[in-house]
């Protein structure tokens, strides 16, 4: 009886500790992109994933339009964007 009590405590802190320091950190960088995605807009600088510095040219629903400092465009995912400079 004691070690059926002692197992099941034991799962449950296993349970907690795997929620807590795996997927809660993950949802919350999950909302925080979300964010940004829904942030972006027209002239935005950002860097993409891939590490690609532009301005934001047009944005559709799934497909960015980025244009790059030689003037070149690049059509891109929308999801490749990392992070927005300031």
């Amino acid at each position: 009886m004691e070690n059926t009590i002692l197992m099941f405590v034991f799962l449950i802190l296993l349970v907690a500790m795997f929620y807590f320091f795996i997927i809660r950190p993950q949802r919350q960088r999950q909302k925080q992109h979300q964010e940004l995605m829904d942030s972006l807009r027209r002239g935005d600088r950002v860097i993409t994933i891939g590490g690609i510095h532009g301005q934001i040219e047009s944005i559709t629903e799934d497909a960015i339009i980025l244009k790059v400092e030689s003037g070149a465009l690049l059509k891109m995912v929308r999801g490749s964007i990392a992070a927005k400079q300031e």
